[in-house]
């Protein structure tokens, strides 16, 4: 993850990776078939460590927090290998997968676990599809990092929950 703060991800090398953990060359390959897959890896433990599900009582209170939390992970050198990863995507589909399998996946299973909370306690319709609600959340945080289009921060997480809530039924009690 320390590469990737200063480089790019076509800019760091096997070599530069085995280097910096101390190992070989052969050592790295014997467990990861290419550096972006390494990458992959770091990244997903790094998202999962600074990203942590809070449970507070409130599925908008989560959420809210979850999405500042992202916004603020992802706008950071770490976070922002994200682009990085989903531009690498759009050539090697099998990386996406991958990506998809490694990183996407145990993160939504995670942000459904605040759906489910927020159904079983009454604050969320549970005939919405949580998945498609995870979309609608994190989907404007997406596309503001590879767009760049308009302002990503704390004060556009509180609006994007406010909006998503208000269209699923759910007035927001912050």
């Amino acid at each position: 993850m320390q590469l990737l703060g200063r480089h790019s991800l076509c800019e760091i090398t096997a070599d530069a990776i085995a280097a910096r953990a101390g190992v070989s060359k052969a050592t790295l390959y014997k467990w990861w078939p290419n550096k972006n897959l390494v990458a992959l890896d770091a990244f997903g433990a790094c998202l999962e460590a600074e990203l942590a599900i809070s449970n507070t009582g409130s599925a908008i209170r989560d959420f809210t927090q979850q999405l500042k939390d992202a916004i603020a992970f992802y706008k950071s050198p770490k976070g922002r290998m994200l682009c990085q990863f989903l531009a690498e995507g759009q050539s090697d589909a099998s990386f996406l997968k991958t990506f998809r399998d490694r990183v996407l996946k145990p993160r939504r299973d995670s942000l459904l676990a605040i759906w489910r909370r927020g159904v079983e306690r009454g604050e969320i319709r549970g005939e919405v599809d949580g998945e498609l609600v995870l979309d609608l959340i994190f989907g404007p945080m997406v596309y503001r990092l590879l767009v760049g289009h308009g302002p990503l921060d704390e004060n556009q997480a509180a609006a994007i929950i406010d909006a998503v809530f208000r269209g699923v039924g759910v007035s927001p009690h912050f």
